[in-house]
Formats: structure tokens, sequence, C-alpha cells
């Protein structure tokens, strides 16, 4: 994981220093002061201002993920992306994302122009908006490093957050992956919601709760959907089966 190095390029912390580019409504390139696109563009709303390409061999190829918390589709580039955006989409303070919908431009060291467009970013319930770039398991690139370093003065002169974030361990994310199959408000089920409080008022196991609520198969959709929400929670770094501890409330993984 990716820890701002002391060297937090002060010299560039200036949002004038920096220049955003992005796309419109419409498709076309536009440029401004990095400053003024984070206070007046809704860079949630552009489109991904850099492709991204299809190579051979990858296990995984660009795709879009439905969100539940717009409703709408949010582009992706690759797996450990993809499983970013499903962490960003049950995260409860996040209002909205995007895929790589700016990209900041900055005189660097010798005078040359670096460029860098975050992989994610995402708008806060408070307003705030977070870059982010995502990251394999292993240690981030001095390239990515020294540019993460840029990206956090960036973020930090607007009263952004910057992250570069790992994976979570597979078995979390496997089951999160499990509970996004849920995510849709057709799961929703508001009655049988206030009665899963009170059965799930202890911690209890998940089939347990389940026949006392009613039909298993009619049940089990609402809580996994419960367990997307947060209303329902359970230790998801163990595998979910039918005896996994839930309890009411959100807990340790509520947002990952």
């Amino acid at each position: 994981m990716w820890q701002q190095g002391s060297s937090a390029h002060s010299a560039v912390a200036d949002p004038c220093r920096y220049s955003a580019r992005f796309l419109d409504p419409y498709g076309g390139e536009q440029r401004m002061p990095w400053g003024e696109a984070a206070r007046v563009v809704r860079l949630e709303d552009c489109g991904p201002v850099r492709p991204f390409p299809v190579r051979s061999g990858r296990r995984f190829a660009p795709g879009w993920w439905w969100s539940a918390t717009t409703g709408r589709l949010v582009h992706y580039g690759s797996g450990v992306m993809r499983t970013q955006v499903m962490l960003l989409d049950r995260d409860p303070s996040v209002m909205t994302m995007a895929c790589r919908p700016v990209e900041l431009s900055w005189r660097g060291s010798e005078g040359t122009v670096v460029s860098h467009a975050p992989h994610l970013m995402a708008r806060f319930s408070d307003g705030g908006g977070l870059l982010l770039d995502c990251a394999g398991r292993g240690e981030i690139s001095p390239r990515l490093a020294h540019r993460a370093d840029v990206m956090a003065a960036a973020a930090r002169a607007v009263g952004w957050q910057y992250r570069v974030t790992s994976p979570p361990e597979p078995v979390v994310a496997a089951n999160l992956g499990w509970l996004s199959g849920y995510r849709h408000p057709r799961y929703r089920n508001t009655a049988l919601m206030e009665e899963a409080v009170q059965v799930f008022a202890r911690p209890r196991p998940l089939i347990e709760g389940a026949r006392d609520l009613g039909d298993t198969i009619r049940v089990l959709p609402a809580l996994f959907h419960a367990l997307w929400t947060g209303a329902l929670s359970a230790p998801l770094n163990d595998p979910l089966h039918e005896q996994v501890t839930v309890t009411a409330g959100p807990g340790e993984w509520a947002s990952a």
C-alpha cells in the first residue's frame, strides 16, 4: 500500500500549477486550471479521458459496472479497477463515481510536462472529491509512487483526497462479489428488513434467522441485499456460508 512520502511536492501544491483535461458531455476535449475544474465541473459526469485497450491474453477486459449508488453504468479498465468500483459502490459516504474522468498535467523537476489520469474519481456526500489509483498486491512502481505524491498534493490543494489502493483480501473480495449480485433495489424488502433487524438483534447464524423469517428462497436474497447495504453485517474476512454469524447494523466491513 502506498503511503505519501515526506517530499509532498509543496512546490506544486498550488492548484493553479496543474492543468486539467476532461471531456465535455458531447465528447469534446476541454482544458482549464485544476482548481477551477474541481470547483465548477461535474467530473463524475465526464467520460474516460483515456481509452482502455483490450490486450490479448488478459483475463479481464474493459467493461461496465452497474452502480447501485447512482443507478448508472460505470466504466472500468481492469479487474482490479472493477473491484475498487465495487468497493466505492458499497461505501455509504460515496454519492457518485466515474472512471478516469480527468487528467492532470504539471511541470516536472526538469521542466518537462508530466501527465497523469487517476483510474477513478468519486464524490462524497459532503461534496468533497476523491481521486484513486488502483494498484496490485505488490509494491507500486517508483514511477507511480512519484506521481502519487504529486497527485496527493494536487488533491489537497482543492480539498480533495487521493489514494492508491490495493485489492482487498481474496476472501473479502469474493464475499463482496457475491453480495454485489444482490445490490439492485429489486431485492429490497422494507417490511422484511424491519423483521430482520429484530431477528438479528443478537448475533446468530444466517440460515437460522432466515428460517425464522419465512421461506428461505424468498428471504435469503433480501438478507444478502441487507448485507450489501450494511443494514445487516457479517464477518466478511471468512467465507460466507449458511452458518455465518449475522447481526443487525453495519459492522467492520460495512464499507470494506
